[in-house]
């Protein structure tokens, strides 16, 4: 990184301003090197099993994070710290639009029961590719890792995030995940995809690294997935929505939850977010909306809570924002992008 000229930047930007349309993530000016944080964006949604529209969830963000005002006060004048966001795989985009139509037409053959030997071929076509999805991921992850960055993933459906969690496996010899979303994610190859949406959690906990994980704000899990959080020896902890909300009527503190559920876990910690863990009022047109959930400011201080509790955040996603026919998806995304980022880079003590 050239010094001087990141300084001529700093001295010369309008934090006040409007993001220019040729600016990087939030409007501001840096480079790759000049970033403390690097967001990775991945266009995909092949496995999705409901509504679409998460693989197109990356450049909405973008482009809605230029109206986010860069003043932050959990890390004032953040934004001096750089964030920066990889350029949209052309490839992998295109193959999601390929694969995504094969994919629906082996859902509908599924659900009708009437699947032949080509729709077998198409399955073991798709799961190569997310493999291979799974696998860039992975050696992308780990070179933004080893030049010292932090790093934020940005989907597209909730597969994309495998690959950096085995990164970070490299790195850290145990983590805890914070997982916050409406479904527990712990279905076996869901539908036949080996890594479906449906089973990031499942595929999480065959990294060994992974010591704990602690799902916040459920209230959409099928049999099998709770015989999973039942029977983890505590490894797995389910939060769930109906519970946080009758504790909460009879007169129990978030504070006090949000405490109880960051006992829970390990000094390192990465944060997994599914929009759909809000109430769908902030995400309408998420894949796989569900009622009830956290509102925006509750999820917010559960992470404020977890990084004054000294545990330091070695990355997170945000995944399934799928943007309908105006901003406010995006719009909501980019916040909370804003203020993973930051808060991130405050638990690291930089």
């Amino acid at each position: 990184m050239n010094i001087e000229e990141k300084q001529n930047k700093l001295d010369t930007f309008d934090a006040n301003g409007l993001g220019a349309a040729e600016a990087q993530i939030f409007g501001l000016p840096f480079t790759y090197d000049e970033s403390e944080v690097v967001i990775l964006p991945i266009p995909w949604e092949v496995t999705v099993s409901y509504q679409t529209g998460a693989a197109k969830g990356p450049k909405a963000i973008f482009e809605a994070s230029m109206q986010v005002d860069l003043f932050d006060d959990d890390l004032p004048h953040a934004w001096q710290r750089g964030i920066f966001m990889q350029k949209i795989s052309a490839g992998w985009k295109q193959k999601n639009t390929k694969l995504r139509k094969k994919a629906v037409e082996y859902i509908d053959a599924l659900s009708d029961g009437k699947l032949t030997a080509e729709h077998s071929i198409v399955l073991n076509e798709i799961n190569a590719e997310c493999t291979a999805l799974k696998d860039w991921v992975y050696a992308e992850s780990k070179n933004i890792l080893d030049e010292d960055k932090l790093l934020g993933l940005l989907g597209g459906d909730h597969s994309t995030p495998l690959g950096y969690m085995w990164a970070l496996a490299d790195k850290y010899e145990e983590y805890g995940i914070l997982h916050i979303d409406a479904h527990a994610d712990l279905r076996d190859a869901y539908e036949g995809f080996n890594y479906s949406h449906a089973s990031i959690m499942f595929n999480a906990l065959k990294i060994p690294q992974v010591k704990k994980l602690i799902q916040v704000g459920l209230r959409d899990v099928c049999e099998a997935e709770m015989e999973i959080i039942n029977n983890g020896e505590r490894r797995v902890i389910g939060y769930f929505n109906h519970e946080i909300k009758t504790a909460l009527f009879s007169g129990m503190s978030w504070k006090i939850i949000c405490d109880q559920i960051i006992d829970e876990l390990p000094q390192h910690v990465y944060i997994s977010f599914d929009i759909d863990g809000l109430d769908p009022k902030n995400c309408p047109n998420t894949g796989t909306p569900v009622p009830g959930g956290l509102e925006y400011d509750q999820a917010v201080y559960l992470i404020q809570r977890l990084v004054e509790s000294g545990r330091k955040i070695i990355g997170f996603d945000l995944v399934e924002v799928a943007p309908g026919k105006d901003e406010w998806d995006a719009n909501v995304g980019a916040r909370l992008l804003y203020k993973l980022c930051n808060l991130m880079m405050k638990s690291q003590h930089k």
